[in-house]
């Protein structure tokens, strides 16, 4: 098991989310490591608001990852969202 996770946590790092909202750029890897922000002069709140998508599509690719994981280990897949 804890080679699995080893392997998710390395292939997270390689998962690259791209994500343009009002006028800003920000690339995160699915370990929620920010890779890239362009701001195109653009307001904080802009800047916030894409960081904060980038951030929730990180989550997102990473929940699926873990359910992956957790499938293969019969009973514990339910407790995190996998099962019924």
């Amino acid at each position: 098991m804890r080679d699995e996770a080893m392997r998710i946590q390395k292939l997270l790092k390689t998962k690259m989310i791209d994500i343009n909202k009002h006028g800003v750029f920000v690339r995160i890897s699915a370990d929620q490591e920010i890779q890239e922000i362009k701001t195109n002069d653009k307001s904080d709140e802009d800047v916030r608001k894409a960081v904060n998508e980038a951030i929730k599509e990180a989550q997102k690719v990473a929940a699926k990852e873990l359910q992956s994981m957790a499938g293969g280990m019969g009973g514990l897949g339910s407790l995190l969202g996998g099962g019924k």
